[in-house]
């Protein structure tokens, strides 16, 4: 990987020394207030989180990463002398509480920007408030389109994420079923209540059949649910040498458990929704074998960059393993920290244009430029289940 790209503030450290001496250097140039947001030792920042009910696992994991980049930063200066304070709100793995979490960090904390949510739903809940207010979120794992870009085509201009979007990881999957595992009659199993996994569904189906694949089968299921039966023996009776999986570890855990009980052993694939420790639990982990996932970075990449970050997390963290929520949310504080400091104030219109200037920035997840669209443009990951265990299997850049 490059070297990560600093402003004269920050300096001009790699991130491979970052990650192994957690350092961030910061000159200290005097920076306009936007307001009421900060005083004169502090930058506040929100976290609109999911830290109970169903998702907790992203939202914890994202909080995780965020803590150990805002760590690093303040023990090193901060960003112009200031030292960040994250302000945590759980949304409860809720819309409604996601845009009540929402309205409290912004009238009652006054934070400058806000981290989150987690998931696509959770955000776009929540983009409205942020541009009525100028108060700029960034989704460190909201995949949906729609986050970014509104239904009229038009962007939502203080909406950005660190992750890619759902039709990059429903193409990416659909390419690898047709060009890795040789896949031609394929059926598609997702959660129809679901914007993130309809999403994902049309991308790899628009892209298989491009590829000159057939789609044979599509069942559908809904949150909740737990017996899934039904739907995988109606699949089963349509021969797939492949099915498509998108959706959460919850009901992915049991679809993947049932299926293998169902004599089904055509490989099986899915998206970041999968990533969980709680999958395996479901699944069991010879249920998950000749399974595949489409991600946003692998903790097991040999990448020196990746492997100095899993280090400094394992060390913060009683050693365990940092996943793809803990990376994007590291790589969020650091793509708005970097922001921050090229911001002319404090006032969340500069921040907002800092963050859509971005480019070249070089973070754990990849080196990525923001898009007309807001949306980050980078590599994905596709990552393999052995006997339980995430493995890395490539990286595919964007077209």
């Amino acid at each position: 990987m490059e070297k990560m790209r600093y402003t004269k503030k920050f300096g001009s450290l790699a991130l491979v020394s970052l990650l192994a001496t957690s350092v961030l250097a910061a000159c200290g140039d005097g920076k306009e207030e936007g307001g009421s947001s900060s005083d004169a030792d502090t930058i506040k920042i929100g976290a609109n989180l999911e830290l109970s009910g169903n998702v907790a696992i992203y939202g914890s994991s994202v909080l995780d990463g965020a803590e150990l980049a805002i760590e690093e930063i303040n023990a090193n200066g901060g960003i112009d002398g200031k030292q960040i304070e994250l302000v945590q709100a759980d949304n409860k793995s809720e819309n409604a509480e996601a845009t009540s979490a929402a309205l409290k960090l912004i009238e009652q904390d006054n934070v400058v920007a806000m981290i989150g949510p987690a998931t696509s739903g959770n955000t776009a809940a929540t983009v409205e408030l942020a541009a009525e207010n100028k108060v700029p979120l960034i989704t460190a794992s909201g995949t949906a389109p729609n986050i970014t870009v509104n239904d009229k085509g038009e962007v939502n201009e203080y909406a950005f994420r660190t992750c890619f979007i759902d039709p990059f990881q429903g193409t990416v999957a659909a390419n690898f079923a047709s060009n890795e595992l040789s896949a031609k009659n394929v059926a598609i199993f997702g959660d129809n209540a679901s914007d993130y996994a309809k999403g994902l569904a049309s991308a790899f189906k628009e892209q298989i059949q491009a590829n000159g694949g057939t789609v044979v089968g599509e069942e559908s299921y809904v949150a909740k649910d737990t017996d899934f039966r039904t739907q995988l023996t109606n699949l089963k009776s349509k021969n797939p040498d492949f099915i498509f999986i998108p959706g959460y570890y919850e009901e992915v855990g049991l679809i993947v458990k049932q299926a293998r009980e169902l004599g089904i052993t055509v490989p099986l694939m899915g998206a970041d929704g999968w990533d969980s420790p709680t999958l395996v639990e479901l699944a069991g982990g010879d249920a998950l074998n000749n399974t595949f996932i489409t991600n946003h970075y692998s903790s097991e990449d040999p990448d020196d960059t990746i492997q100095k970050f899993v280090q400094a997390f394992k060390d913060a963290n009683g050693d365990t393993a940092p996943n793809a929520f803990n990376a994007l949310g590291y790589d969020t504080v650091y793509y708005l920290a970097d922001a921050i400091d090229r911001a002319d104030s404090l006032d969340g219109e500069a921040i907002k244009n800092a963050l859509a200037e971005t480019k070249d920035l070089s973070l754990v997840t990849g080196t990525f430029s923001i898009d007309e669209n807001h949306n980050p443009v980078k590599s994905a990951t596709v990552l393999e289940f052995v006997n339980g265990a995430q493995v890395f299997n490539s990286k595919v850049d964007p077209q």
